[in-house]
C-alpha cells in the first residue's frame, strides 16, 4: 500500500473519537511493519491515551523499525496527563513518521516534527492534509477561529418546508435519514435548539441508535435565559469543539446571519407542503447576489427516499 492508503486507515480510526476528545484533536494512528499493521490508536475520551501511545502500546516491540502514519503532528510538550508523543516515538524506535498535517499549537508546532529528525527518524509531511483537517475540523476551528466548527441541520420538504401550517412535523424524512441524523448526533460534543423549538416540541436530543446511545451530545437552548443568549457566545463553550444546530427556523436564520455555520446537512424529504413552516426566517441578505458563492457541495447520497445534501462553506 502507499502512504496516502495507509493514512487513509490512520483517518479512518480518527473519526471513531470525533466529538468526543475536545480541547484535544480526534487523531488516527497506524504502525506498519513489513507491509501490516502492528498498531493502531485513535485518540481516547477526554483526550488521553493519544492515538500514538495507544498504538505503541499495542504494538510493543513490533514497532521498532515500523512506520508510523499519524494524521496530526505528535505533539512534543509534557503534560501532567502523558509524555510527549513525539518522545515516545522516538524511544519505541520507528523508523519512519508520516504526517498529514502540523499541529498548530504553540507547544508542538514543528518542534514533534524536528524532534523526530534530531532522533534520525525519516519523517514525512503533508500526505492527505485535506481529508485530514477536515476530520479534525472541530480542533482546527477552535484554533484557528477561537469557536466551535458548527454544522447546521436541516429536514425539509422540496419546496423548503419544516412543518406543517399547525406546526406538526413528525416525520418530514423517514426511517433512513433519521438514522443518520442520529449518527450524525453522535459525532458532536453539543446539540442546540432555539427556545421556542424547546418549549413547544421538548426534543429529546438525544442518540437512538444501538450502541451508540452513550454518545448523545450536552444539550443547549438559545434563549435569553438559556444556556447562550446570542450565536456568539458559543465561543465560550468549554470542551466543545464541533456543535449541532437543529432547529428551529429562527435559531438557523440567527447562526446563518452570525456567518458562524461551517456546514449544511439538508435532508430533502420527496414530499410537498405548500403554506407551511419555512426552514429558514430572514437572514439578513438585502443582495442576491450576495448569496452565490457561499456554499460548496460536498457530499450527496440517497437515504431512502430522501436525499441528503452537505454544503461546506467557501
Amino acid at each position: 500500500m502507499t502512504d496516502a492508503r495507509w493514512m487513509g486507515a490512520a483517518l479512518g480510526l480518527s473519526e471513531r473519537s470525533r466529538g468526543r476528545t475536545a480541547p484535544n484533536p480526534n487523531v488516527g494512528c497506524v504502525l506498519v511493519r513489513d507491509g501490516r499493521v502492528v498498531g493502531r490508536g485513535w485518540t481516547q475520551p477526554g483526550g488521553r491515551p493519544h492515538a500514538e501511545a495507544m498504538a505503541l502500546a499495542q504494538a510493543g516491540e513490533k514497532s521498532r523499525g515500523a512506520t508510523c502514519y499519524v494524521t496530526l503532528e505528535p505533539c512534543a510538550h509534557l503534560s501532567p496527563r502523558g509524555p510527549a508523543c513525539a518522545d515516545l516515538l522516538a524511544t519505541a524506535g520507528v523508523g519512519r513518521v508520516v504526517i498529514a498535517l502540523g499541529d498548530p499549537d504553540p507547544r508542538t508546532n514543528g518542534a514533534g516534527a524536528a524532534r523526530l529528525r534530531e532522533a534520525g527518524i525519516d519523517v514525512v509531511e503533508g500526505i492527505a492534509e485535506a481529508p485530514a483537517r477536515a476530520a479534525m475540523a472541530g480542533f482546527f476551528a477552535r484554533q484557528a477561529r477561537r469557536r466551535p466548527f458548527v454544522t447546521l441541520k436541516l429536514a425539509t420538504s422540496l419546496d423548503g418546508g419544516i412543518a406543517l401550517a399547525s406546526g406538526e412535523s413528525r416525520w418530514i424524512t423517514g426511517p433512513e435519514a433519521r438514522a443518520h441524523a442520529h449518527l450524525e448526533r453522535a459525532r458532536h460534543e453539543a446539540i442546540l435548539v432555539g427556545r421556542r423549538t424547546w418549549e413547544i416540541d421538548r426534543p429529546s436530543l438525544d442518540v437512538r441508535l444501538l450502541g451508540l446511545e452513550a454518545r448523545s451530545p450536552r444539550r443547549l437552548v438559545l434563549s435569553s435565559q438559556g444556556d447562550l443568549a446570542r450565536p456568539a457566545d458559543i465561543a465560550g463553550l468549554e470542551g466543545v469543539d464541533h456543535l449541532l444546530v437543529e432547529g428551529g427556523a429562527e435559531t438557523a436564520a440567527a447562526f446563518l446571519r452570525e456567518g458562524v455555520v461551517d456546514r449544511l446537512l439538508l435532508y430533502r424529504a420527496p414530499v410537498l407542503i405548500g403554506g407551511g413552516k419555512p426552514a429558514l426566517a430572514d437572514i439578513g441578505l438585502t443582495d442576491l447576489a450576495a448569496a452565490h458563492g457561499r456554499w460548496r457541495l460536498s457530499d450527496t447520497r440517497m437515504l431512502g427516499s430522501d436525499r441528503l445534501e452537505v454544503y461546506a462553506s467557501n
